[in-house]
């Protein structure tokens, strides 16, 4: 229950650093806590290591229903570990007890850090003026491109209170930088010069068995095909795999991360799926195999991360998910209407949702700060908010993959990825009855063009 995962996130620290996985696996599946797939899974999990297994163990451990905890504190015992299991015997009691006990602190306040022999009666806001030195004997340290430096900048940038002509819309774009000598700048863009530029993992799933409880995905293979001539047209070598089970979608993963990816210059995934919340600690969301399990999108990513794939290590990873990411539907708010766009749903739309069992857990910051690896170089982009369905029309394919695909086809010889994405953003946001608004999360270093001739 939810004071038992809300034991467990105060636990992890503890258990991740202490926790003993190798003599767990006989105990786990002895008292049917985990199958031995999902036993395998955590074993693979982020490079193998004692510390990630007993990290991936704890975080599924929260969807083992109401009877996990009581088990696990057992097969913490029977193999010896008897500090760890007293400790979360003893929060399980003390829960019970006091219901606040477990609860997440929720009560502190922020401290303002400032200039020693400062108090707090002294604490001012200090408004400083451009026009003058640093303060003490600092001078100004500018951070880029020589040929950026501010002696040579046009005046209009310099001045802040210049507006700068940047529309999103479906025309008429006026470049705030020259795309041409940004992607010629290393430290500004990333280089994509191989041809091919790399691999485009395309993961497509329509039909599910009928005891998962998912419906086919009619429409999704017409997404499919545009994204496969989309990629091929930006010189990704395009690989498309069908109908694949949760396990089955992991190994064709894996397999992509085994290559040696360093004669290439990008990478990217796309999963078409149903899709859900799920326990996450960096990127929310998991997609549906068809045989019902769900993988979570953060697993996905990392597959791809520097231990797993160092042969795209510096190099960009895109991932793009169209599945919904839970099964709210958002009616939106009434604005003053800007753009003809928007159309009405019909019996031919369709959400990629199904039910969420378990809530979704708050970060667990001092874990996820002290050992989790740094998602450099990577790009996540959703179909929709997590937590909300992401619409799929039966005849024209899903909202989002159909919005890029178009953009990707108009704009991608001119802007960056950044710029692509928040012109499907503004498009997707405009259909409907119900809406839907696209996002990602974004960890690339640069900018990203595309190579486009």
């Amino acid at each position: 229950d939810e004071a038992d995962r809300q034991l467990l996130r105060r636990c992890r620290v503890r258990l991740v650093s202490e926790l003993q996985v190798a003599e767990l696996w006989d105990a786990l599946l002895s008292r049917e806590l985990f199958t031995r797939d999902m036993i395998e899974d955590i074993q693979q999990a982020g490079s193998g290591s004692r510390r990630d297994q007993a990290r991936q163990l704890v975080t599924d451990l929260e969807t083992r229903g109401r009877q996990a905890l009581p088990l696990f504190i057992s097969c913490l015992e029977d193999t010896g570990q008897g500090t760890l299991a007293s400790l979360l015997q003893s929060g399980r009691q003390a829960a019970k007890q006091d219901p606040e006990a477990v609860k997440p602190l929720d009560h502190l306040v922020p401290v303002v850090l400032g200039p020693m022999g400062l108090t707090a009666k002294e604490q001012r806001v200090v408004k400083l003026d451009p026009s003058q030195p640093a303060v003490g004997n600092l001078t100004p340290v500018v951070l880029g491109p020589e040929e950026l430096w501010p002696a040579r900048l046009k005046p209009e940038v310099l001045r802040p209170e210049t507006p700068r002509p940047v529309d999103i819309g479906s025309g008429g774009a006026h470049d705030v930088c020259v795309p041409g000598k940004i992607r010629g700048h290393a430290d500004m863009a990333y280089t994509l010069d191989s041809d091919p530029c790399g691999h485009c993992l395309i993961i497509n799933n329509v039909n599910f068995c009928p005891s998962s409880g998912l419906g086919t995905r009619t429409g999704s293979n017409l997404d499919r095909d545009k994204l496969e001539h989309r990629f091929r047209w930006l010189r990704f070598m395009v690989e498309v795999k069908n109908d694949l089970t949760a396990k089955k979608m992991v190994t064709a993963l894996m397999e992509m991360a085994h290559r040696n990816h360093r004669a290439l210059d990008c990478f990217v995934v796309v999963i078409l799926s149903h899709g859900c919340q799920a326990s996450h600690l960096q990127f929310p969301g998991a997609v549906y195999g068809t045989d019902g399990c769900s993988v979570s999108i953060e697993k996905i990513v990392n597959i791809f991360n520097g231990s797993g794939c160092p042969s795209l290590g510096g190099k960009p990873k895109l991932f793009f998910i169209q599945a919904c990411g839970g099964e709210q539907k958002d009616h939106g708010f009434e604005v003053a209407c800007t753009s003809s766009q928007g159309r009405t749903l019909d019996s031919d739309s369709e959400p990629d949702a199904v039910p969420y069992q378990e809530g979704p857990r708050p970060l667990d910051q001092l874990d996820a700060v002290s050992s989790l690896p740094t998602p450099s170089d990577i790009l996540v982009s959703y179909s929709t908010f997590p937590g909300f369905v992401s619409w799929r029309d039966k005849k024209s394919g899903s909202w989002y993959i159909e919005t890029l695909d178009g953009i990707l086809e108009q704009w991608a010889r001119s802007e960056d990825l950044q710029s692509l994405l928040l012109r499907v953003a503004n498009a997707v946001s405009a259909k409907g009855t119900y809406k839907q608004i696209p996002g990602c999360f974004n960890f690339l270093r640069k900018k990203l063009f595309f190579k486009t001739s």
